[in-house]
């Protein structure tokens, strides 16, 4: 899965361009490079010497207004001087030290500048995103237990079925190699499609729609776990990859997280718009739980406190969280019979409080301008 990315999803731009760039160059062997860079990121590209008419041709070639992405080799820089100004447009050149290239950027209106080889991941990534029709990224929250038996992966669990069920496009991703396994939890652990070791190997950008079709969907979600064997290590640049990949279509993406925070976590801290806290409301799992957040907060942007179960008295949730230093996002009781039902195969979060916990945080989360509730 290293590397490839899928021609799937929404229009990468308007017009009948589609999802393909545009390159302007007449240099043969910087031309070879972005042709072989392009077919990286799953794109297939037009070329053209000069600034193609704004009008597309019979063949559907994209013109210079109508191309989502256009890449100007710095031998064509002055041959495009004098173009309508427009958004995406990247200078790209093989010449490392030379400082009159900025100035060119600017009379072209390019937005970036990009030297190969030092940015060709860099330049993968922005075709690959016009190939896949990359928009607004998937919110992504991750679960984390303050202590042994929070009920963090139940709350994942329940979070990403809520999701799907109100009709977003959902991932479900087990960064826990010893949680026993998501698939398990949602009763999928014979269903068809990749798990965590087949992703091991990815180094490079992992395409977003080849990711989503090779995961097992379960309950309406997708669902990325871990098999039965016995590997329980994903490499950090493994980890980036594949939860890029996941957000790069827009939805939800719920982690469920370990409590132990490794560099490969912190991979996956770093990509969250949120980290929910779970802790129950007892004082040991509140001092365990101080441990955690503090390695957490290392890598992550915003993390928030969800109490689990009934605080003892002299002890409520604002407290819980004010004692953690961080915003309550909410209390979970616990659900009697939810045990049972889930080892009769109903998946956690499939009706009960735990299911209206959910929906609340998802009207919240989802309908805030930041995508994140306040």
């Amino acid at each position: 899965m290293a590397g490839g990315a899928g021609n799937g999803g929404r229009a990468g731009g308007a017009g009948p361009g589609g999802g393909r760039p545009l390159i302007i160059t007449e240099d043969p062997v910087l031309l070879d490079d972005l042709l072989r860079l392009c077919a990286a990121a799953g794109a297939e590209p037009h070329v053209h010497h000069a600034v193609p008419e704004p009008a597309t041709d019979g063949a559907g070639a994209p013109g210079w207004d109508s191309a989502p992405l256009v890449l100007i080799g710095d031998d064509a820089a002055r041959r495009v001087r004098g173009a309508p100004r427009r958004d995406g447009v990247l200078l790209v050149g093989r010449d490392l030290d030379d400082p009159s290239v900025w100035q060119r950027a600017v009379e072209i209106g390019a937005q970036e500048v990009l030297r190969l080889p030092d940015a060709e991941s860099t330049l993968v990534d922005r075709i690959a995103d016009v190939a896949e029709g990359a928009g607004r990224p998937a919110l992504a929250v991750g679960v984390i237990g303050g202590s042994g038996g929070a009920g963090a992966s139940t709350l994942a669990c329940a979070l990403a079925l809520r999701a799907a069920k109100g009709g977003e496009r959902t991932i479900l991703i087990d960064a826990d190699p010893l949680g026993g396994g998501m698939d398990v939890l949602l009763g999928g652990e014979s269903a068809e499609g990749l798990r965590w070791p087949d992703f091991a190997a990815s180094r490079g950008r992992v395409g977003a729609g080849a990711l989503e079709e090779s995961l097992p969907e379960l309950h309406a979600l997708r669902v990325l776990s871990w098999d039965r064997g016995e590997r329980v290590v994903v490499p950090p640049a493994a980890m980036r990859s594949v939860v890029a990949a996941a957000r790069r279509r827009g939805g939800v993406v719920v982690v469920d997280l370990p409590r132990r925070v490794d560099e490969a976590v912190a991979e996956v801290l770093a990509q969250l718009d949120l980290v929910l806290l779970v802790v129950p409301g007892e004082l040991r799992s509140v001092a365990a739980a101080g441990r955690v957040a503090a390695a957490v907060r290392m890598a992550a942007r915003d993390v928030r406190v969800v109490v689990r179960g009934r605080c003892p008295e002299g002890l409520d949730a604002e407290a819980v969280a004010g004692l953690l230093g961080a915003p309550l996002a909410g209390e979970v009781p616990v659900e009697v019979g939810l045990p049972g039902r889930v080892a009769e195969g109903e998946p956690p979060g499939a009706r009960g409080t735990l299911a209206r916990f959910c929906d609340g945080f998802w009207r919240r989360a989802l309908g805030s301008a930041q995508g994140v509730p306040a």
